[in-house]
Parts: C-alpha cells; structure tokens; sequence
C-alpha cells in the first residue's frame, strides 16, 4: 500500500520539572518519550512521527509548545482524539488543541515569536513546594537595577556572551523584541512568598541556555556584582565578555509560541 501522510500541530503544556527536558534521550525519562509511548498506545501502532517547534532543557516547563505530528495512512478524527489522548497522557502533560496542516507547513522555519518567562522570587528560604516554578535568590536583590538591565537587552545584539558554547556555525547576533522584568500576577499559589518576580522575553528564537544566562547576568546585577556597563559591553561586536552563572532550569517556562501567518 502506497504510503499517504497526514499532519497535524499540536499544542501541548506540562510541567518539566521531573523532565530531562523535551528532547527523546536513551535511559531517562522525557516529555517526547511520555508523549510518544502515549500516541502508540492511543494508536495501536509506531506508525507516526513527532516534530518539536523547539526543545527545553532539563526542569524547564512549557504553557504552550507546538509540535508536528506526522501520521501514515490514518486520519484524526480531532473532537473525539483529543480527550482521549489528554486522559492517557500522564497528569504533567496535557494537549490543548490539534489542528491539520499539510506538507507545505514547516514547524522548524516557519515564522514565529516565541515567549518566555522566568519566574524568581529574593530573600528567605521559601515553600519548598515552590522549587518546580520559580527560583529562589536567598538575600536581597536591586530589582529596579534589574529592570534598566533587562531593557538593554532589547533589539539586535550580538550576543555570544550568552550563548552556551558556541560553535564556528553558531549565529551569534540575535534580535530580542521585547525584555523586561515585572511583578508576578500570572501564577499564584498559597504556598508561593508573597511577592515573586518575571523576566519576559520575547523573540523568533533563542540559543542553549540563552534566557538563564540572561537571566543569571541580572541576577549578578540585582546583587551588585555586575553593572549596567557590562551588559552594554557584553551586546558589542565580538565582545569577549564571559557570563559565569546560569540561572536554575526550574523557573524557566515557554509561556507561549505565535506562528506568523498561521
């Protein structure tokens, strides 16, 4: 029989913080592994393939992430699929919508803005049961400092200060759209300290660690460790600054994904 391929986008969300990230990895466990054992058993059968829009690390959480499907021979009948699939995806994963698209689309080119955020909160310990969604800094931060560090992120920069070793084909200047830290009023807990912090960042794409080496560049900062001059510097052309500290994994989440056009 003649192979016939259909394609569908999916939109997932999960809590990455039991997670070796995304990204399918022989002998620990991973949202694509959890997502694909899952389809093969809603399915009956391997005859499918996943794609990714992108891939997060290890404990880094996703609101919304966008991977392909790609199915042989079958179509999705979508209203009915859908609860299915949700009531076998285990409690830390969950698809929030599935739409057909055809061979044209491409989830890794297409035009999109991603968005992410990082949630931290600074002074005592707090709830341990906070650690899965945001990272606490023990001692006092400038976070004024802070938000005047994360707007000169903004625009075009060069930026191989924050890039995770970086290879001879690594694209080392980037455009950021939007970078700024606010008070936190998207996620709330009785458990969480009574005020907690978001760094947004807002662009077409990111490198390895990209946002947690930002994101640890500010937190040196709101220590005065750092000034606002080493961030300027670090943005230069064939700047040879050097970030040393990367942010915890567990308060990075992909808040949400845009695709142009679409």
């Amino acid at each position: 029989m003649q192979r016939k391929r259909y394609y569908y986008l999916i939109t997932l969300q999960y809590l990455g913080f039991r997670y070796h990230g995304w990204q399918k990895q022989p002998d620990v466990n991973t949202v694509q592994r959890m997502t694909e054992r899952t389809l093969a058993y809603v399915f009956g059968h391997k005859n499918f393939k996943l794609l990714a829009s992108g891939r997060t690390d290890a404990k880094v959480s996703a609101n919304e992430i966008a991977i392909e499907l790609f199915l042989d021979n079958e179509t999705l009948d979508i209203p009915a699929f859908l609860p299915v699939f949700n009531q076998n995806l285990p409690q830390d994963i969950r698809a929030l919508a599935i739409t057909e698209t055809n061979e044209k689309f491409n989830i890794i080119q297409h035009p999109k803005v991603k968005e992410y955020i990082y949630l931290f909160a600074f002074g005592e310990k707090y709830h341990p049961f906070s650690a899965p969604y945001m990272t606490n800094i023990l001692g006092d931060l400038d976070v004024e400092l802070m938000k005047k560090g994360a707007k000169l992120f903004e625009g075009n920069h060069y930026l191989k200060t924050y890039c995770y070793k970086p290879t001879e084909h690594t694209i080392l200047q980037g455009e950021i759209e939007l970078c700024e830290i606010v008070k936190n009023e998207i996620y709330t807990a009785n458990f969480f300290p009574e005020q907690s912090f978001v760094l947004r960042v807002q662009g077409a794409g990111f490198k390895r660690h990209q946002i947690r080496m930002m994101m640890g560049t500010l937190i040196l900062l709101g220590k005065h460790e750092l000034d606002l001059d080493f961030i300027e510097r670090s943005l230069v052309p064939d700047s040879t600054l050097e970030v040393n500290y990367i942010a915890p994994a567990s308060g990075l989440i992909l808040n949400k994904m845009t695709f142009k056009d679409l």
